[in-house]
């Protein structure tokens, strides 16, 4: 069984340690179809995704080469398995991934079973998210992004990191632990300055730490940089939480496991 790892620069690990994959062009055909996912790859996007418009005349001819390199490093690698991983199919090539091999697939799969569990289970979700974040080296593919495809499929799986701290800051705050990530969201709001959950959540803790005048503060600066950025106005949810706190709502000094879903 080997492990495929792309969040961050791209590795594959197999029971006696990291095996290399060298050249940029052999890096960016595992790449593209790893994100595949277990779906076939035509030969002209994978010939796109690697040459650009520099595709070479001989393309199928040179494709072809990289694709056998890319089988014999595989089947070196797995010596006692049987067929190989890299298939040729009517509608292109195809990489066998299974379950638990590909860490971008099983990060998704954590932050979709923490968006289908109950606020009841936050302790199971803060515990979930702190896990599969801790998966990630840097950014996707070591920041080494390919063509169109990968690019694509990096900002995919950037979105899911953002939506995973988004939840574990919920599953934080639902738990009262507003003191031990305020940190935490301080950083994300500055590094997303115009991600409106983290500019809530944020508020939320820093109120709840006692701190309602930076609290107040943060809404403000918020509003005005969506004004001259983009020209619109807060959310509605982001103004129901500015109005909780000017208001002194005792749901937001109440139980912290509810705060959110009141506000939301």
């Amino acid at each position: 069984m080997l492990k495929f790892s792309i969040l961050g620069a791209l590795q594959i690990r197999t029971v006696s340690g990291p095996a290399e994959i060298s050249g940029d062009l052999q890096r960016t055909l595992v790449q593209t179809l790893l994100v595949s996912e277990g779906q076939a790859v035509s030969g002209e996007s994978l010939a796109e995704e690697m040459w650009g418009e520099a595709v070479p005349d001989n393309q199928a001819n040179a494709l072809q080469a990289h694709v056998s390199r890319l089988r014999r490093k595989l089947r070196g690698l797995e010596p006692d398995r049987a067929a190989s991983r890299v298939t040729i199919h009517p509608s292109g090539y195809r990489l066998t991934v299974g379950e638990g091999e590909l860490d971008a697939a099983e990060f998704v799969r954590a932050v979709r079973q923490a968006e289908a569990a109950f606020p009841e289970d936050a302790a199971c979700t803060a515990r979930l998210l702190g896990e599969a974040l801790a998966w990630w080296r840097g950014p996707v593919f070591g920041g080494f992004a390919g063509g169109t495809l990968c690019q694509l499929a990096g900002a995919r799986y950037e979105e899911y990191r953002m939506r995973a701290v988004e939840l574990r800051f919920d599953a934080e705050l639902r738990l009262g632990r507003h003191a031990a990530v305020l940190a935490e969201l301080a950083e994300a709001h500055t590094n997303h300055p115009l991600r409106e959950r983290f500019c809530e959540q944020l508020m939320i803790a820093l109120y709840c730490a006692g701190r309602q005048a930076d609290a107040l503060d943060v809404f403000r600066r918020m509003r005005h940089l969506l004004d001259v950025e983009l020209g619109i106005e807060p959310s509605p949810a982001l103004r129901r939480v500015e109005h909780a706190i000017l208001r002194h709502d005792p749901a937001l000094a109440g139980d912290a496991r509810t705060t959110l879903l009141q506000l939301a």
